[in-house]
């Protein structure tokens, strides 16, 4: 299997540079797998998809403002560090640039200086092992600009967009907003995550209210979205491609949510990750339900757990568009990605919305 059988052409201007005006009036393509059908909603009409005894898992983690400017200690040379993954009290997994020029031992300088960083050494990922000495949470949520996909290029080239946490506004059109509130999910409770599941972007609290209504239990995983949801795929063969570990914890109730449900949506790839993780968990007979998942989803993988996914559209070559492939079926995803593009729905992480049942 090839990572070019699952590429695609697409023109720049389907890449959306601003959320929709209302989180649940982005468009919703629907696909249902067993009769091959299409159908075009917003949104909002996903309640009528919904049915009692389903279970809606969402993933509850929350993007911190994690990309953080600095000095090399050595020259004035500027250093953009994003942070990635928390491995001790005081060290992160980070990738920063330029990288080449930072050897082990190199220190960097944030700040007034009450903030410094070492790196202890360089990942296999390309990353770097940071260790911070100083109040690096503070500094974060003063002076950390949210991480905005490099795609988004429209607010990522907006000084007014990628200030910190309290200044922090997006401009479009049909008014204001708070770009840091709109690039969480309503539900965003566990801080950890360096990028949203966006997926779960396009739901509000009334629709979580009406969709409870219908007979619908709630429960919640915490994947904290890193490095495997943007690293690209550089292997031409599929099955050599290595997924970079991601933090997952699965709590009590979710499990027993799981056990009792009828038939379980599953909102976004990072919790379908995290639930076919616990799936291999129990069948390995592991215990406890937190750790590091490094689950690879490709064609041929069977799914245990998820029975209905909801997820935005993905990048061309990417592990979530195999990851979709392989629960919808290559050759309909690829079809309903033609008519996504022939239909003018908006892609990636401000874009639209697909729910496969």
């Amino acid at each position: 299997m090839k990572v070019s059988d699952f590429d695609y052409f697409l023109p720049e201007e389907k890449i959306a540079q601003f959320p929709s005006q209302k989180r649940d009036h982005s468009r919703l393509m629907v696909l249902n797998r067993k009769t091959q059908a299409i159908e075009h909603k917003l949104f909002y009409q996903i309640t009528e998809y919904f049915k009692p005894g389903d279970l809606l898992v969402l993933n509850n983690t929350k993007v911190i403002p994690a990309s953080i400017i600095g000095k090399k200690e050595s020259g004035s040379a500027v250093i953009d560090v994003l942070l990635i993954k928390q491995i001790g009290a005081s060290v992160w997994e980070c990738l920063v640039k330029p990288g080449k020029r930072l050897k082990e031992g190199a220190r960097i300088i944030f700040g007034d200086g009450k903030l410094t960083g070492k790196v202890i050494k360089k990942t296999e990922s390309g990353g770097q092992i940071i260790e911070f000495d100083g109040d690096l949470f503070d500094f974060v949520k003063t002076h950390g600009k949210i991480p905005l996909p490099p795609y988004i290029k429209k607010m990522s080239n907006d000084p007014s967009a990628v200030l910190g946490t309290s200044k922090c506004q997006m401009t479009n059109e049909k008014g204001k907003a708070s770009l840091f509130e709109r690039y969480q999910t309503v539900y965003a409770k566990k801080e950890g995550a360096s990028a949203a599941p966006t997926a779960g972007l396009h739901f509000t609290p009334e629709l979580l209210g009406k969709i409870k209504q219908k007979g619908v239990n709630i429960a919640y995983v915490t994947l904290h979205t890193g490095l495997a949801t943007f690293k690209p795929v550089y292997a031409e063969n599929v099955h050599e491609h290595k997924m970079y570990e991601e933090k997952y914890e699965i709590p009590p109730e979710t499990v027993k949510a799981i056990k009792e449900a009828k038939r379980i949506i599953a909102v976004g790839t990072t919790t379908v990750r995290t639930l076919e993780t616990l799936a291999l968990q129990l069948l390995n007979a592991a215990s406890g339900f937190s750790g590091e998942t490094d689950l690879f989803i490709y064609p041929g993988f069977k799914f245990k757990i998820v029975d209905a996914m909801i997820t935005n559209f993905h990048f061309p070559r990417s592990t979530l568009l195999m990851l979709v492939s392989a629960f919808a079926g290559k050759e309909f995803i690829q079809n309903a990605y033609k008519e996504a593009l022939n239909s003018g729905y908006r892609f990636f992480s401000f874009g639209d919305a697909m729910l496969i049942i």
